[in-house]
Order: C-alpha cells, then structure tokens, then sequence
C-alpha cells in the first residue's frame, strides 16, 4: 500500500481546498498589473492580450505552445530597482541563478551590474560562457564535488559559500594545490522558521544546508577555517527560506549572524567584513499576495544590520542580497492552448492544456498558488470555478487549482499562467518524454528565443539505444 495515499479517499476531490476563491473577480478581463510584467496588457478593441507590443496569437503562432514569454525590458528594470535601492550603501546584489539562468539572462545581468550566484558546475559554465566576471559569481551548493571546487578555484570566483566541515577542509587543499586563497563566507543555519513552504524553508535546524549556530558547528567552522592557509574567511551567509513576505524573519537572522561576529571578534581578535542575508523576498503570484519593494527591503535589511552592529560595538559589514525570484518570477507568464474542457456538475470544471507539471512542478510539489486568464480574447461569459490541468498521466498534474475562467472557453483558446520567470523552466522535465517549453524574450515589439523548444531528436541524441 502506498505510503503517500490520501486519507480522504477517492472523494476528496468534491471538497474544496481551505483558501480557495470565495467568489469570482469583479472583471474576468482585468489583468492584476501585481501578478503580470510591466508591458503586459489586453486590446480595448478586441480583448486580445500583448506583452510588449506582440499579441499572444502571434507570439503562439510563431513559436508554439507552451511557451514561457519573458518581458526583456521588466527584467532589466527589476534589476536596475534592486540596483538602485542598494546603490548608496556598501552592499552587493548577487542574482540567484537557480531561479532561472540562461546566457543572455547573465548578459543583461552584467549588462545592468548585478553579480550572479550559482549552485553547480553547469550554472557555473553558463555564468563564464556569457561574460560575467567570474570575481562577481559565487558558488553555493550543500554537496559541491571536488571537480566543481576545482573548477570554481580554477576559474577565480570572488566567493564560495561553504556548507561543511568535510568541504571547509577539501577547499582549503585545493586552493592550496592551486597556490591560491580562496575567499569564501560560511553558511550558517540560524534556526529561524521562516513562514513559507516547509520544503523551501532552509534556516531550521532540522536539514541540509550550513553549519548549526545554536549547536556550536558554527563556531568551530569559523575556528578552522581561520587557521586554514587554502582559504580567506570574509564573512557570514545565511539563508532562511524562500517566496517569504514578512522582514520580521530577516531581522532574527540579521540579529543572530551579528551576535556570531561579536563573538568572532571576542574570540579571535578578527572583524569579518561581509555578511549575505540571502535571498528568498516573496512575489505576487495572486491578487492576495502583497510583497515589497526592492527600496523598502533594502531600507529594513540596512536599519537592521546597523543597528545591531551598534549595539555589539561593530563596524557596519558590506551587505548582499540574493534576489533570484523577485526580479525573474514576475516579468514571464507561461502561454498555453486549451485542449479539452471537462465540467464536473456540483463541483468545477477541468481545463487541459498543452502542458502541465513538466514546465511547472510547483504546484504540485509545494502546491503552490497561481493565477490564470483568457488571453486571446476578452469574454463577456459567466464565470465557472476551473482546475487548470496539463496533460500528464498524473491526477496531481496541476497548474492552478482553482481559479474562475469564463464558461464560455473553447478548445483552442489560449490561457496564460503569470509570474512563471523562476523555478519553472529551471526545475522543468521530460516526464512522459514530455518536451521542454522554449523561453522567448519580447522587447520594444520584437521577440526571439533565448532558450529553444527540445525536439525528439533532443531525446534520442541522449537514449544510446
């Protein structure tokens, strides 16, 4: 028996989930400016959807469905607003690759002055191959190999972030072989449970990333890796988890990474210059999501960070942030055509399309919350409670749960699935041999691939036969 069957048993299905939608929007044509990227709008005169200047229909005509669309000019923006917000303080803006990497994306980031970090020898390659500065990559991962730590070394990233004892000690000869030192920060888990997905949550104790502050491991890793010739300790990293709203979080790990640099300091006699608060800030992905704004939480991370320095006697360190999610998440929707349209009476109506959990696993892995619109056209219909669902021989295949589309859909009609710029292309897959959406990027009227669509040739290049 499986261990993972639902103890509802097979009506669970009829019972609403707890926070689904109490009634329909006001407008099924509005489109939420929070959830979509900037050029994002619908035709006055024929309900058509564009993104900046290209319709849907033509966009979908050229380069098939699925396909996630990329707002060039949002992005851009999105970085230079989180430039801007640090601009004036000594901090450091470092992309999280994981989110969504590509090389043009790593040359509109450098292009923009933003730094990159990244978590494997591939999102590595990719960040050199595009021309980012390997002094502004830093390279993350709880189990790096021995082949990435070489290569990392090899290539001068400015930091490895360093997850380990047993990776502490093998950096250090490295570096050493290589006749280098290698700069590297400390990840620290601060024990702070960090109000988001438990799979996504990465500062309690109870998983695998960082040296435990509370259990002392923290400490000893600074002890060592003070006394190491391979390598240069610069700093703290700490991390806390991930699409999170609330800065009340940030403010105990801010608060516990100072406390271990007065005691550094206390113990050793040494002042590290740099901390990294991570990532993780939280994106409208509904009309209930509220997130901030790059000023606002540049604002609360340095009020913080100052303060508690003040009160331990330190000297304000260089600060960085990793926003990944906040600047690719919001300035990509994912475009879809309706297959088939199954009304289930008493309970909702299944919309299927084109793809599914293979271009985004999110909802069912983290049942992550999206919303939905009729991008093609406008519709005066009715609206009907809908379960977007993809195409994949899985029930918990699911794009949005619930959301209200008009009665009216047809096969053929084109969806959209908004604010799909991270972890949905970088966590796609080729289930049922399923093929990998292309990432079009659309700017000033133009549009071109910066990701191709896999191909079955893509499949059997692979299969040795």
């Amino acid at each position: 028996m499986s261990r993972s069957a639902h103890p509802a048993g097979p009506r669970h299905g009829d019972v609403l989930p707890e926070g689904h939608y109490a009634a329909p929007p006001a407008d099924l044509n509005a489109l939420d400016p929070k959830v979509w990227s900037a050029t994002v709008e619908r035709g006055t005169a024929d309900g058509i959807v564009s993104v900046a200047g290209l319709d849907v229909l033509t966009l979908a005509e050229r380069f098939g469905t699925p396909a996630y669309i990329l707002d060039e000019a949002d992005f851009r923006a999105r970085c230079r607003a989180w430039q801007d917000a640090f601009s004036h303080l000594d901090a450091d803006v470092y992309y999280a690759g994981k989110a969504f990497l590509s090389r043009a994306v790593v040359r509109w980031l450098h292009e923009e002055g933003l730094s990159v970090d990244v978590c494997s020898g591939g999102e590595l390659t990719v960040a050199l191959s595009a021309g980012m500065p390997a002094g502004r990559i830093a390279l993350h991962g709880n189990n790096k190999t021995r082949a990435e730590l070489e290569y990392a070394v090899k290539s001068g990233v400015g930091h490895v972030v360093v997850d380990s004892f047993e990776e502490l000690a093998r950096l250090s000869w490295i570096a050493h072989e290589q006749g280098v030192r290698q700069r590297i920060l400390l990840r620290v888990t601060v024990g702070v449970e960090a109000h988001t997905h438990e799979f996504i949550a990465t500062a309690h104790e109870d998983q695998k990333f960082g040296f435990s502050l509370t259990g002392g491991d923290a400490a000893e890793a600074v002890r060592r890796a003070l006394t190491l010739d391979g390598v240069e300790l610069a700093g703290i990293h700490s991390h806390i988890g991930s699409q999170i709203f609330d800065m009340a979080g940030f403010e105990v790990a801010a608060r516990r990474v100072v406390g271990l640099l007065a005691q550094v300091k206390a113990e050793h006699g040494v002042e590290l210059p740099e901390i990294d608060l991570g990532g993780g800030l939280g994106i409208a992905y509904t009309s209930e999501d509220d997130p901030q704004g790059p000023q606002e939480i540049a604002t609360a991370l340095t009020q913080i960070v100052r303060r508690e320095c003040a009160a331990e006697g330190l000297a304000v360190p260089r600060l960085s942030v990793e926003p990944g999610r906040a600047i690719v998440g919001p300035t990509a929707f994912t475009l879809y055509e309706v297959g088939t349209i199954k009304p289930l009476e008493g309970l909702r109506t299944y919309v299927s399309v084109d793809g599914g959990m293979s271009d985004n696993i999110r909802t069912a892995l983290y049942d992550a919350e999206y919303s939905v619109a009729l991008v093609s056209r406008a519709s005066a219909a009715e609206p009907m409670l809908s379960r977007v669902v993809g195409k994949h021989c899985e029930s918990g295949d699911i794009v949005v749960r619930d959301a209200f589309l008009p009665a009216d859909l047809a096969p053929g009609d084109l969806l959209a699935v908004p604010a799909t710029g991270a972890y949905c292309r970088s966590m796609a897959s080729n289930y049922n041999h399923a093929l990998r959406p292309p990432v079009v990027a659309v700017r000033d009227g133009q549009a071109r691939v910066i990701v191709r669509r896999e191909t079955e040739e893509d499949l059997l290049r692979l299969d040795m036969g």
